[in-house]
């Protein structure tokens, strides 16, 4: 069957994700996916190239062996502070002397509305279009074919500092393949988890990764802000090591435990009275065989005493970053968390109680597949970019090649390949 292949990668704090997935009539079927611990990137930047370049090569080349594909091409997220946003308005003359808008009057528009004056230190990532108006008439969401004499866009623009994206795009060059596109992280994530009704009713996606935590506002079926938390999920885990005493692996190694027990917890229902399963404070710890010897330790101290707190900070500042971008009225839908800190115990008690809006958790939506590696919220981002690749016409085209050695590999990566192989026998 004839489809092309996306290889998305998700460059985070904690984790390089990849995911090689084959697209046929906009159906998403993933071949291969990987997960690997990042190094040489803080909060969506590149502070060590060498190490950044070991970890995207270690998590491409297990994507690659389990899709039996090799990728020259590939798109790639982008978060951290570096990120920033503004709309703007974009206004053109129709050209046709019969007044039908056609599709390089769209063009023309939006190449007006990205006219705007942003530092030279600053790329522009995304121009996504918001609504369109015809001769005053508002509110239209495809003006092609419709007749008018004056049209004018509203659009949210997304740049990025230049630099930044620069030490990326040379990590990718050194791998050996091309960056056709970047996307803001929490753009990509709002594709793969949002639906479209929660879009229209106006909707806030809230992207936790370990150190950054994205928003996305949707009112209207558009993106209408976006911004960029210095604050994620790493910080709990700073916390419960400060708190217990203990490193931070052996931090992370509790609190991802004690997020999948909460998650797994059963209620039973016993004549009309919901009784938990387990109502003991001590938290068992044998099973996980820290460093530090710790068997037990009080649920109560870690949510109460510890974790708490710190959710209620992270909920406290999406509240205000809502209440900044002046769109709080316009989204009934609430809140919908994504990325791996979305599973953090008591976040969504702690966002309930601070944004009082409804709470969900998003996960990756109508993908085929390997899809058990993939549907939970950590790999959002990356199956968001896929579903972004489909849409942007700078994704080339690419047609399948199975377990040919190099049948698809760009030239870079051969030669950096024979390279490495040959300081293999060089003592």
């Amino acid at each position: 069957m004839e489809g092309r292949i996306i290889v998305a990668i998700d460059v985070g704090t904690y984790k390089i994700v990849t995911v090689i997935a084959k697209v046929v009539e906009n159906v998403i079927s993933v071949l291969g996916v990987s997960e690997v611990k990042s190094q040489g990137i803080r909060k969506g930047q590149v502070v060590d190239i060498e190490e950044a370049v070991h970890a995207i090569n270690s998590s491409l080349e297990a994507a690659e062996r389990m899709a039996g594909y090799s990728a020259s091409h590939v798109l790639v997220s982008l978060g951290g502070s570096q990120i920033s946003c503004q709309n703007s308005r974009g206004v053109v003359a129709v050209a046709t002397p019969n007044g039908e808008i056609t599709e390089s009057d769209l063009q023309r528009v939006i190449d007006a509305a990205k006219a705007i004056s942003i530092p030279s230190t600053r790329d522009i990532i995304h121009v996504l279009p918001r609504n369109y108006i015809v001769d005053g008439q508002e509110g239209i969401k495809d003006p092609v074919g419709m007749s008018g004499t004056r049209l004018e866009v509203d659009t949210h623009i997304i740049t990025a500092n230049t630099v930044s994206v620069r030490n990326l795009e040379k990590a990718f060059s050194e791998v050996g393949v091309d960056v056709d596109n970047f996307a803001f992280s929490g753009y990509a994530s709002s594709l793969a988890v949002l639906s479209d009704t929660e879009k229209e009713l106006g909707v806030v996606l809230v992207d936790i990764g370990a150190g950054t935590t994205d928003i996305a506002i949707y009112t209207e079926g558009s993106m209408a802000y976006s911004s960029v938390l210095a604050i994620g999920a790493r910080h709990v885990t700073n916390d419960l090591a400060i708190g217990l005493r203990i490193s931070l692996e052996s931090a992370e190694k509790i609190k991802l435990y004690f997020s999948q027990i909460q998650g797994k917890r059963v209620v039973r229902v016993e004549d009309g009275e919901s009784k938990e399963q387990k109502s003991s404070d001590e938290l068992d710890l044998s099973s996980l065989n820290l460093s530090e010897d710790i068997r037990k330790v009080s649920q109560k101290t870690l949510v109460d005493g510890i974790i708490r707190p710190r959710l209620n900070e992270i909920c406290t500042m999406i509240a205000l970053e809502i209440k900044k971008s002046g769109f709080a009225a316009q989204t009934p839908a609430g809140v919908v968390f994504t990325g791996g800190g979305a599973l953090t115990v008591g976040l969504r008690d702690a966002a309930r109680r601070t944004l009082a809006m409804p709470v969900r958790i998003g996960m990756p939506t109508d993908v085929k597949g390997i899809i058990d590696e993939v549907q939970h919220p950590a790999f959002s981002t990356a199956v968001g970019l896929v579903r972004y690749g489909i849409n942007s016409t700078a994704v080339k085209e690419s047609p399948l090649r199975f377990n040919i050695p190099g049948g698809n590999m760009g030239i870079a990566k051969v030669i950096k390949r024979i390279i490495n192989l040959i300081k293999t026998f060089i003592p």
